[in-house]
């Protein structure tokens, strides 16, 4: 049998399964959240991916300044189209949704590259109701959300990319051999963060989400060239459905395996004992 036929059969294997329900939940969910999923009626499918690179055209960084439109466009396609896929894939094994979605993003002179990785869920023993949301939540903090009366709905995300001016001859000599603030880069970054949480923002809002949680920001240097500028911003929006607002009471956990540090008295009172 060639290499060929045998991964064929590997893979027929894993798709197939001899299990008499098909084969096992894959997931990277740790054990504790998946205990915690099957406790409130949800269970592990599979896990899923979403990948789309975009093109930036060539010579958009060069010779200009303010934001590059192109490069915001294309983070923005390709976070549409890798979640489309992920989105498919879910439906494809079974999912009503994603959950811990691990977001890549990559962003070089000439494209963009999102990867969105997640476990797919359904409720157990309800057949599928076809896809709901996609998230980067935890587990745990689906679970807390949807105790609460709240639901995800999807990512939304947004991009800036800002090239800053360059420095005049008369600014760069005076900034010689002392420290000095640049303004041309702070202001390039705060243009970015204006653009990127308007992105994000508006995406929300196009998901009619009633707001977004567990934004995680990358700002900084976008490439080699130090001019250059990005701020991106990606959370999940979520909606509060009517009539289910529910006030959970925090619970408070003391762990009794904890060690308490021991030391010697006699150290605090110095060499001499006093």
């Amino acid at each position: 049998m060639s290499v060929r036929d045998e991964v064929r059969q590997a893979m027929g294997a894993l798709s197939g399964g001899s299990a008499p329900g098909g084969r096992g939940a894959t997931s990277d969910l740790s054990i504790d959240e998946t205990l915690l999923l099957h406790s409130v009626g949800w269970e592990p499918v599979d896990m899923v991916f979403g990948v789309s690179w975009w093109s930036i055209p060539w010579g958009v960084w060069q010779w200009t300044t303010g934001e590059v439109q192109a490069a915001s466009a294309a983070f923005a396609g390709a976070v549409d189209q890798a979640a489309g896929l992920l989105r498919g894939e879910c439906q494809k094994v079974g999912g009503t949704g994603v959950l811990g979605v691990e977001v890549s993003v990559r962003v070089s002179s000439h494209h963009v590259a999102i990867e969105l990785a997640g476990t797919a869920v359904k409720r157990t023993g309800r057949p599928h109701e076809g896809f709901e949301f996609i998230s980067d939540l935890s587990a745990r903090d689906f679970v807390l959300l949807t105790r609460a009366g709240w639901w995800p709905l999807g990512l939304a995300a947004g991009a800036s990319f800002v090239v800053a001016p360059r420095r005049t001859v008369g600014q760069w000599a005076s900034q010689q051999g002392q420290n000095t603030e640049l303004p041309n880069l702070t202001e390039a970054l705060y243009l970015a963060r204006e653009g990127a949480m308007e992105r994000m923002q508006r995406a929300g809002a196009s998901m009619k989400a009633d707001g977004i949680v567990a934004v995680k920001l990358r700002e900084g240097r976008a490439s080699s060239n130090i001019r250059v500028m990005q701020f991106v911003a990606i959370g999940t929006g979520v909606h509060l459905r009517a009539g289910e607002h529910q006030v959970i009471a925090p619970t408070m956990v003391v762990p009794l395996d904890e060690r308490v540090r021991q030391f010697d008295v006699t150290s605090l009172r110095g060499s001499g004992g006093r």
